[in-house]
């Protein structure tokens, strides 16, 4: 991600929640600046650039995928049956991917 794609993202929320004046564009700069030269590397930092902590939050938030955890230990209980329960855990991943992939190389 550039500079400019997290400058644009930066200015949405505060756009929303000002009267939408270049002042809290020029605000969300300095805090991304700001930030930026800092050299602490520790999370209560964020606090101090709220701008930029909606931003991290926004970005860095994973999205739950359900459906894609249940076909994988679906598939992972085929593969993990009572004669392969003595296999390491390498090989089981491999077998695993083999598995949840075969369908894009056309193994049977």
């Amino acid at each position: 991600m550039g500079m400019d794609y997290i400058k644009d993202h930066l200015e949405e929320p505060l756009l929303q929640l000002g009267d939408g004046t270049s002042s809290d564009a020029q605000e969300s700069s300095k805090q991304v600046d700001g930030y930026l030269v800092c050299s602490a590397d520790h999370m209560e930092l964020l606090k101090s650039f709220p701008a930029v902590c909606k931003l991290s939050l926004r970005l860095n938030t994973p999205l739950p995928a359900s459906a894609a955890c249940e076909r994988l230990f679906s598939i992972a209980g085929l593969v993990f049956s009572p004669r392969r329960a003595r296999q390491d855990s390498r090989n089981f991943e491999n077998q695993l991917l083999l598995k949840i992939n075969c369908q894009f190389f056309n193994f049977k």
